[in-house]
Parts: C-alpha cells; sequence; structure tokens
C-alpha cells in the first residue's frame, strides 16, 4: 500500500474555516496524529498530506488545508494553496461547527468545489459541546452530513462508511495499456539509460507499464535505444507493440517496421492521466507557432535540470526550430501553474505521471475555458516528427 504512488491515490481534502477542527478529524480517520491539532486558529499552514488505506476503496490520500477564512498577507497565500488543493480533490469533506451560523464562506466554497464537480461530505463536528440542528444545514446544502465529534472520536466510522459510498469510482482508468494487448502478447519496451535516467532505477511510467503489462498476462523485453535495431533484426518474430521513451521518437520510428504498432510512455499517460483526444487536437497549434509568442511548458514534478532536460532545453529547441525563431518559454513545476494563461498560444505539459487525474484534467478543463490548445511531451514530439498517427492508432477509444 505504502508503495503505491502518490497519483494513483483517491484525493480526499478536507476544507472548512480555522479551528473547526479539520486536522482533529484527519487524526481521527486515520488512527495517527498526523496533523497539529491546537485551540489556536490557524495551526495548519501548508497542505498536509497522509496516504492510508481505506478498505475497500483501497490507498487513498488525505489532505488536510488551511482555513477558508485566513486573512493577512500571509493567509492569502494560505488560501491560494487551499485553492490549488481543490484542482487535485477527487472527494471533498466541508466541515463545519456546532456553532456554525454565519455559512456565507462555506457556501462559496462548496459552489466552487460542486463547479468543479467533485462530490461533497458534509461533516458538523464538536458533537460533544453543543447539541446541532442538523437539518438546518441540510436545509443550506444540498450533500450528506454526519454529525461527528474528533475529540470523542464519536461517529468517525460512520464519516468512514459515507466516504466509500461517495467515493468517485472513476478517479483513474482502470489500465495503462491492458485494454490495448492480449495475454501472451510481446511487448518491446525502449528505456534510453542517459544522463536524464534515475541512477539504479526506472522512471515511475515504465514501472507502472511493465507491471500493466504482466497483470494482462503479456511478456515483456526491455531494451535500450542503443541496442534497439540489433534486437529488432536478432528477433525471429515481430513484437505485437513497442512502447519506446518519446524522446527517441525519431530514432525508433526509423528502426520499428510500419507494420508493428508504436507509442511511447508519454502518450500512454497522456490517456491515462488525461484526456487524449484534447491532447492530440492541441498539437496542431504547434504548426501555427510564430517567433514571439508565449508558450508554457508544464511539469508535474519539481527536479534539478541536467543538460539535455526535455522540457527545459530539447522541447524548446525543437518548437524554436519549428516556429523559424525564438519563442517566448515559460516553464511552470509542480503545482506552480500560472492563474493566467490566456495569453499562451499553447501549453505542452508533461506526462503528469505525478499528478492523479484530476489535476491534469483541471489544468486541461482551464486550457479549454481559456480557449488555449494544450497538448503533452509525448505528443507534441511526435507531431513535430510527423508520426503523430502512426503513434496513436493503436488505441482505439479515440477513433
Amino acid at each position: 500500500m505504502q508503495d503505491t504512488s502518490k497519483g494513483n491515490r483517491l484525493h480526499i481534502a478536507i476544507f472548512g474555516k480555522r479551528n473547526a477542527g479539520k486536522s482533529s478529524i484527519i487524526n481521527a480517520l486515520t488512527n495517527q496524529q498526523i496533523a497539529i491539532v491546537s485551540d489556536k486558529a490557524g495551526t495548519t499552514t501548508d497542505p498536509v498530506y497522509k496516504a492510508m488505506e481505506l478498505l475497500p476503496i483501497g490507498p487513498v490520500m488525505m489532505i488536510d488545508t488551511a482555513g477558508l477564512d485566513d486573512f493577512g498577507e500571509v493567509g492569502e497565500l494560505r488560501i491560494k494553496k487551499t485553492k490549488q488543493v481543490m484542482d487535485k480533490t477527487d472527494l471533498a469533506i466541508l466541515v463545519f461547527t456546532s456553532e456554525s451560523e454565519e455559512l456565507t464562506l462555506e457556501k462559496r466554497w462548496y459552489e466552487e468545489l460542486s463547479s468543479k464537480n467533485i462530490p461533497v461530505i458534509g461533516v458538523i463536528n464538536k458533537i460533544d459541546k453543543l447539541e446541532v440542528n442538523e437539518e438546518y444545514f441540510k436545509g443550506k446544502f444540498n450533500i450528506p452530513f454526519v454529525k461527528v465529534s474528533a475529540k470523542e472520536n464519536t461517529n468517525i466510522d460512520k464519516l468512514k462508511d459515507t466516504i466509500i459510498e461517495k467515493a468517485p469510482l472513476n478517479f483513474e482508468r482502470s489500465t495503462l495499456v491492458g485494454d490495448i494487448i492480449n495475454p501472451k502478447d510481446v511487448v518491446l519496451l525502449v528505456a534510453p539509460q542517459d544522463i536524464q535516467a534515475p541512477k539504479g532505477r526506472l522512471i515511475l511510467p515504465q514501472v507502472q507499464t511493465i507491471r500493466d503489462i504482466l497483470d494482462k498476462d503479456a511478456v515483456v523485453i526491455t531494451v535500450k535505444d542503443s541496442e534497439l535495431e540489433y534486437f529488432i533484426n536478432k528477433l525471429n518474430f515481430k513484437p505485437d507493440l513497442v512502447i519506446t521513451d518519446s524522446q527517441v521518437f525519431k530514432k525508433v520510428n526509423e528502426i520499428v517496421p510500419k507494420d508493428i504498432p508504436l507509442t511511447s510512455f508519454s502518450i500512454l499517460m497522456a490517456r491515462y492521466k488525461g484526456d487524449l483526444k484534447s491532447l492530440i487536437k492541441g498539437a496542431k497549434a504547434i504548426d501555427s507557432l510564430k517567433p514571439g509568442d508565449k508558450v508554457l511548458i508544464a511539469e508535474a514534478c519539481t527536479h534539478h535540470a541536467l543538460k539535455g532536460d526535455i522540457g527545459r532545453e530539447k522541447i524548446p529547441n525543437w518548437l524554436n526550430e519549428k516556429a523559424g525563431g525564438e519563442l517566448q518559454i515559460k516553464v511552470s513545476a509542480g503545482s506552480d501553474f500560472p492563474d493566467d494563461i490566456k495569453n499562451y498560444k499553447l501549453i505542452i505539459h508533461c506526462g503528469a505521471c505525478m499528478f492523479n487525474r484530476k489535476q491534469m484534467m483541471s489544468r486541461i478543463l482551464k486550457a479549454k475555458n481559456y480557449d488555449v490548445p494544450i497538448t503533452n511531451y509525448g505528443i507534441a514530439i511526435a507531431h513535430i516528427n510527423g508520426i503523430l498517427k502512426r503513434v496513436t492508432e493503436v488505441f482505439k477509444d479515440i477513433k
């Protein structure tokens, strides 16, 4: 359970005013002292994440957030971080207290959660202090409510049952590659081991792809791009599918015979984490880029960029060459996605292996609302090399 990637967990976030008992509820749900609890309002500053197992759902990520009513310059920054959590939330818990009377702020946040199609559970906390009229809250919000005392551990099991009942079942696709291969298929993976490859291990999309192939009772063979041509010529049969790192798309495309299906890890992630049709459509904007246009390169994780970095060097160079001059290229990493994107001519996102699907879909929806084309690394590289049709025709569900 602990080895399950953060991006493959159901994300459950807790929102509410300062001192509503959000951290106490997290501690009660996890049965651990994960979050600092204090009578002083505003104890929680940055969001706190806790991976746990919630059967029968499985691995989940609980997120404790700062108070919605925080104030001052620092308070505004905390609220901004709390709003960023919304973009990755699969299920929201909105916390009230038995003393709650003024609900304007909660209504505003509930409306914003609803606009993002996030299911919401209302929790009325601190019932050990004061008798509460549940019907009053039900009359204000069309959501299920659970009355609890996190301090006394009252009705926490009922809250868990409600979470299980309301948790979305489609928070992620069921498979990366399992629906495009058959049992006993032979899948050839091309995994360059250059300076960008992590020492002593494979990158997450490669590991997840291997596991998914094995779960399908298919066969995995992995080679470096430098050995690909030798291996293809050595085989006395044709692989049923070749999956490559997108950075070597051009080289692999020239080596792999045209009658062997070909795609990339990044394109698999585009379908698994986002909306493949939208990202393919977005790649067409590459053809209309002109020198001086603004392009955003968005990465899901933060890392120290080395020479030849795909997002900071290779893709910008390919785009500049395609545009016939220098573009204005900005790189954002992690949760630092710009609020104002309307002036960008194109957004190119990484594979988002460290995001859950909700967070990636939130960015795709935001780009769509601003009418800004968005694509991802693998799709963009395939389009630049004129092979996008070939490397996506294996996906029957986008026809």
